[in-house]
């Protein structure tokens, strides 16, 4: 039986046409060998897995052969080619900066450097994991980099760029390797799955993709692990259970929840999920994952940001249209919190369940508001005008034809300005108290305390987009005086105003909520009296004397004053 190869030394690329993901700088490399513009120091850096000691070695590689095509590749048949991929080459020399990172490792590698190639043109140096080389063996390095022989070329490749000092900067073309994108990951396992037999599902190979980060190394270790467990043959589902990945359909059936405001079947399914092994807080932050994809679907221009297979895009286009945008907006904005607090919370599993009893009634809050408030719900809409309406000694009239008799009614009026030069006609003052339910003879009776729940629960309404105004509307009971009318108080101006400025809206909760339109609202500001702050010792003494003059007897007699 052959040995086994793993797919990430296999399948290693060896052109520049076969790199994944970094387009842009394998051009940038062909074009530096087709003008022969090379330089003495590079610096490759970027996370792990992206093909950086891979393109050095390639670039080494192109640079030493002797037969280079016409696309400025290496041929893999000259005896420098050769060398190379059989691991005996000369002229490409590797150091692991990891274990290798003291002064007297820089000087053998400087006095190394001096020896000309036997084979090829170049000598080509590949450093990895630079930003592991202490502060001693940089200085050694600084002039042999800044000044190397002409046959010398040097390769750095780090994973933390910010580690490297400035001068060994200043000396080095700098190349920023990106993740590799999922969709170009999945092209590549589709490819190596057929080259070696395995039958795939597109959907299991993108679950791999992103499980990679970004990594085509950690992918290909991925694959390898998942084509053992599957035996040949990867379907989504062996793959979510292999690598312990939550299936997208609770995220699915977990929002359909939160519309339909069925708290209970949520906390059941979040039960289901911590049954299975799952971390809570991988499952929180999953969970913001799919509201972001969700609200990315609700604009074609941003669909593309989308990662995730066609049939699965399918699905989430399919639930972004229940779903609102300022909705999302919430639930993000939940989701983050409970990320946020997860840590600190004592009691974890009840931390992420009260976010989720939070999501589940985001809706039934805005619903019960907007019906309240504006009346916007098709089966009440026409009812609440009526009764406005009447409670205004008014007569009702279908929005058609107020529209028409508006219209009318802007034809025949005068203009401002012809009517300030006419002064015969007098302009109709606005009435500020215009947008105050008039009172209505027919309306119902309703307790003190009805009428306390019933502010209460507007409050409760506006906590989440408001906190202020709701702190303020409970931080004083509302009494009930004659003729309906509620006296709420408050402590300074600006409660006041807060207050006022939502006086219309409250008032159309109050009276459909208690069926009384004959409720009005005043807001009085009633100061409290400030307490003076004892600041200095003197202050202390006296104000303690005042209230016990003995402290005055006790001072003189003993003589005793303030430090």
């Amino acid at each position: 039986m052959d040995n086994f190869i793993v797919s990430a030394r296999k399948y290693r690329p060896d052109t520049f046409q076969s790199v994944v993901g970094q387009g842009s700088i394998t051009q940038t490399l062909k074009n530096a060998i087709k003008s022969n513009h090379l330089a003495q120091a590079y610096l490759f850096c970027g996370p792990r897995g992206v093909g950086k000691t891979t393109c050095a070695r390639i670039f080494a590689k192109t640079i030493n052969c002797k037969n280079i095509t016409s696309d400025f590749e290496a041929c893999n048949q000259c005896e420098s080619c050769q060398s190379f991929n059989q691991s005996r080459s000369y002229n490409i020399h590797e150091l692991d900066a990891a274990s290798n990172n003291s002064v007297e490792d820089i000087r053998n590698l400087i006095d190394q450097v001096r020896i000309p190639p036997q084979v090829g043109k170049y000598s080509v140096y590949i450093i990895d994991e630079v930003h592991m080389l202490s502060q001693s063996a940089f200085n050694a390095f600084l002039k042999t980099l800044e000044e190397p022989p002409s046959h010398a070329i040097f390769i750095l490749a780090t994973t933390e760029k910010h580690k490297i000092i400035p001068t060994i900067l200043s000396r080095c073309q700098i190349f920023d390797f990106n993740r590799i994108k999922v969709n170009d990951m999945v092209e590549f396992l589709e490819k190596i799955a057929r080259k070696e037999n395995v039958e795939c599902e597109i959907e299991a190979l993108n679950i791999i993709a992103q499980k990679a980060d970004g990594a085509m190394r950690d992918a290909l270790s991925i694959f390898d692990q998942v084509v053992s467990f599957a035996e040949n043959e990867i379907t989504y589902k062996k793959v979510i259970e292999n690598l312990n990945v939550l299936d997208y359909e609770y995220y699915f059936n977990l929002i359909d929840s939160f519309i339909n405001n069925d708290v209970s079947k949520v906390l059941l399914v979040f039960n289901e999920i911590l049954e299975k092994g799952f971390d809570s807080h991988q499952f929180i932050n999953g969970l913001s994952s799919h509201i972001r994809d969700i609200l990315v679907c609700k604009d074609k221009n941003t669909i593309q940001l989308l990662e995730v297979s066609d049939s699965i895009k399918d699905k989430y286009l399919a639930q972004s249209q229940k779903c609102e945008r300022n909705i999302l907006y919430e639930m993000l904005e939940i989701t983050n919190k409970c990320d946020v607090g997860y840590k600190i919370s004592n009691n974890k599993r009840l931390h992420v369940e009260l976010a989720l009893i939070k999501l589940a009634n985001i809706t039934a809050i805005k619903k019960k508001v907007d019906v309240a408030v504006s009346g916007s719900t098709p089966d009440t809409k026409k009812e609440t005008d009526k009764q406005l309406a009447k409670s205004n000694n008014a007569e009702y009239k279908e929005p058609e034809k107020e529209l028409t008799n508006k219209v009318k009614e802007v034809k025949t009026k005068l203009s401002i300005k012809e009517a300030l030069n006419k002064p015969n006609i007098q302009i109709p003052q606005a009435d500020p108290d215009n947008n105050i339910q008039h009172e209505n003879n027919e309306s119902n009776d309703f307790s003190e305390d009805e009428l306390h729940n019933k502010w209460k629960e507007f409050a409760e309404s506006v906590k989440l987009n408001e906190l202020r105004l709701a702190n303020t509307l409970t931080s004083s009971i509302p009494k009930l005086s004659e003729n309906y009318n509620i006296e709420f108080t408050v402590s300074n101006e600006f409660q006041k105003e807060a207050v006022l400025n939502k006086k219309n809206e409250i008032l159309a909760f109050l009276k459909k909520e208690l069926k009384n339109f004959l409720i009005n609202l005043t807001v009085q500001v009633i100061e409290t009296e400030q307490k003076q702050k004892l600041y200095t010792q003197e202050d202390k003494f006296k104000h303690l004397a005042e209230k016990n003059t003995t402290l005055n007897t006790l001072k003189q007699k003993f003589n005793l004053d303030f430090e």
